[in-house]
């Protein structure tokens, strides 16, 4: 599938592009993707040809290919949509590009939580935040912020169901298990594969 994961930082396929953007621990994107002015937390990942902008991943997201996170917006209130207006250098010699408008731009972080899953053709907008554990959909357009450990989809995304009742979602959130670190996970495996969310908890609260 792909070159082994590393602890000290990220494996990015060859012809990825990749500006101001930080990585950690066991991450990987895959072929074709653009990640620009982002953080990807410890063992985070995105498939194929992904676009992510502005945006503040978590640890252990589950990012399918074809996903657009933080789409950039064209400025509605102005007598024009186009980006002459701020990619201006490229038109004229003479002209700066709008500082201001790219720096707000980049102030609109899209936020994706710990153990997340975002399908297939997903688009995520600025200024929204997707909860620990929660699930968008396939194809799925989130306008608005997802609770945690939801399941959204549709376009706009709306609840679909939980992804786990709401007292097993604040306990797992309270175990923070995104934060152990690796050799405990290593040793929790065939917990992890093997019990269900609310046994898990049993054992490990």
């Amino acid at each position: 599938m792909h070159n082994p994961l590393k602890a000290d930082g990220p494996v990015i396929a060859d012809d990825c592009i990749v500006v101001d953007s930080d990585f950690g621990a066991y991450t990987w994107i895959n072929s074709g993707t653009r990640v620009q002015h982002s953080v990807f937390g410890d063992y985070s990942y995105c498939d194929r040809n992904c676009d992510v902008a502005n945006a503040q991943i978590g640890k252990f997201a589950n990012i399918a290919s074809g996903v657009r996170i933080g789409a950039t917006d064209h400025p509605l209130e102005r007598a024009s949509l186009h980006h002459f207006m701020y990619r201006s250098s490229d038109y004229w010699p003479d002209a700066e590009p709008d500082a201001a408008f790219f720096e707000h731009r980049r102030s609109r972080l899209a936020v994706v939580g710990h153990d997340t899953w975002i399908g297939h053709n997903a688009q995520i907008k600025p200024e929204v935040t997707v909860g620990h554990g929660a699930v968008v959909a396939a194809g799925a357009v989130v306008t608005k912020d997802v609770e945690p450990y939801t399941i959204v989809a549709g376009m706009p995304a709306k609840v679909l169901r939980l992804r786990q009742p709401e007292p097993i979602a604040e306990r797992l959130m309270a175990l923070a298990w995104w934060d152990w670190d690796h050799d405990r996970i290593r040793d929790a495996l065939e917990d992890f594969r093997n019990l269900d969310a609310d046994a898990f908890l049993e054992k490990y609260e």
